[in-house]
């Protein structure tokens, strides 16, 4: 018997001509994941040619306007919320408002409508996303008597027991910058809130602000401590995995896709746990990093029936159910009908982005910033962490970025 959205689409007025697909998705399990998906799309559609194109994903950032301008593909991959803006704005994205109309999308993709929306129209839809958190060796908290810190003062007690243990807190990896900016996050949703935090995003606050001042000093309170293991800038943050994996740092800020890596080295499940970053200023709604990847349809595509099919069978409860599986992207779906698979990280993750974030849910620093704001601001961040003397000079700067990104 076809599933729902098999049967819908097998019924559907048969589809031709090519359909042109861009992925980012160059790491090995996301690319099969994704050409594995768009095999049963092609199944289901005999008649339609489907060519696929995959970009390197740092590359794929600088082609993506070169692209979507001349010989646009009809289906690219891109992300949510403020990266998208100035694909819109140049009317580069296809307005797909009319597929957020349909029942099933609009009920089951409810909770991300908000982050695919700018002036009230949707320009994507998401197929997955991913919590942030603090993943850490249980083993070791265990070993030096410690529980999952549900307070400020009660992460940094128990950093301070790690750093006499003879190992440090936090393996993080600032090479390529974007791993600060996960820490700057966390430290202002938590110092600030959300709403401060997406009108930083936004220029609507200064980075000389007393408020955001007072971010950067909880956090250099960790620095001052050695929490975070040294001669971070130079490595990538796979690079910093094995402090962890040899027990070297106890814990690591990142999003779920770390998991897989860390099983991979050694980690079991009974070594591995994960706890929500906990509060700073206890008055503040939890909110969290919670990034969401995306298609588009492109405004020059030329088999826009074709792109907008495949984008709803994207969305389809099966296939959020398969795609995001742990033996595939091991993630967390986007349509709220679809089965979580059965394993303890994205259990959790679900857990706290569905009953415990009624904080928001923000989209990471270089999504939520714009381009040239979010590179300046995280090379801040990173020299804020090795040099945190140079704070003045850093948010003086920034302020001056700021003034000409926002004007």
């Amino acid at each position: 018997m076809l599933s729902g959205a098999a049967y819908a689409e097998s019924h559907a007025e048969p589809l031709t001509g090519e359909l042109k697909i861009f992925l980012d998705t160059s790491n090995p399990a996301p690319r099969a994941t994704m050409e594995a998906m768009i095999g049963r799309f092609g199944a289901l559609h005999p008649d339609l040619e489907i060519s696929t194109t995959v970009i390197d994903r740092d590359a794929y950032k600088t082609q993506i306007r070169n692209f979507l301008s001349a010989d646009a593909p009809d289906v690219a991959t891109w992300y949510a919320a403020n990266r998208m803006a100035p694909y819109v704005n140049a009317g580069l994205f296809e307005d797909v408002s009319d597929l957020w109309e349909e029942p099933e999308i609009a009920e089951n993709l409810a909770s991300t409508k908000g982050a695919m929306t700018i002036d009230g129209k949707q320009w994507g839809v998401p197929y997955t996303y991913y919590q942030w958190g603090v993943y850490y060796r249980k083993d070791i908290y265990e070993e030096l008597g410690l529980s999952e810190p549900t307070s400020w003062e009660e992460m940094k007690s128990n950093c301070q027991k790690i750093l006499d243990s003879g190992r440090k807190c936090y393996t993080i990896g600032t090479k390529f910058l974007w791993t600060a900016g996960g820490w700057f996050d966390y430290m202002n949703l938590r110092t600030n809130g959300f709403e401060h935090h997406m009108k930083l995003a936004a220029g609507e606050i200064k980075w000389t602000d007393d408020s955001v001042r007072q971010t950067f000093a909880n956090w250099r309170e960790l620095i001052d401590m050695g929490a975070f293991v040294d001669n971070h800038q130079t490595y990538s943050w796979q690079e910093a995995l094995p402090f962890m994996v040899k027990g070297e740092a106890a814990a690591y800020l990142m999003g779920n896709f770390a998991v897989a890596p860390l099983r991979e080295a050694g980690l079991t499940d009974d070594q591995l746990d994960f706890y929500q970053f906990p509060k700073i200023n206890p008055d503040l709604d939890f909110a969290e990093d919670a990034p969401t990847d995306t298609f588009h349809i492109a405004a020059n595509a030329k088999n826009k029936d074709a792109a907008r099919a495949f984008l709803r069978f994207v969305v389809s409860t099966e296939e959020q159910t398969e795609i995001n599986n742990a033996a595939n992207l091991g993630q967390l779906p986007v349509n709220a009908s679809a089965s979580i698979d059965d394993d303890k990280f994205l259990n959790e993750g679900f857990a706290m982005l569905s009953s415990n974030s009624p904080g928001g849910v923000a989209q990471f620093f270089d999504r939520d910033f714009p381009a040239e704001m979010a590179a300046e601001g995280m090379q801040g961040l990173q020299e804020f962490m090795v040099f945190p003397d140079n704070l003045d000079d850093i948010l003086n700067r920034l302020d001056k970025v700021a003034e000409r990104v926002y004007k």
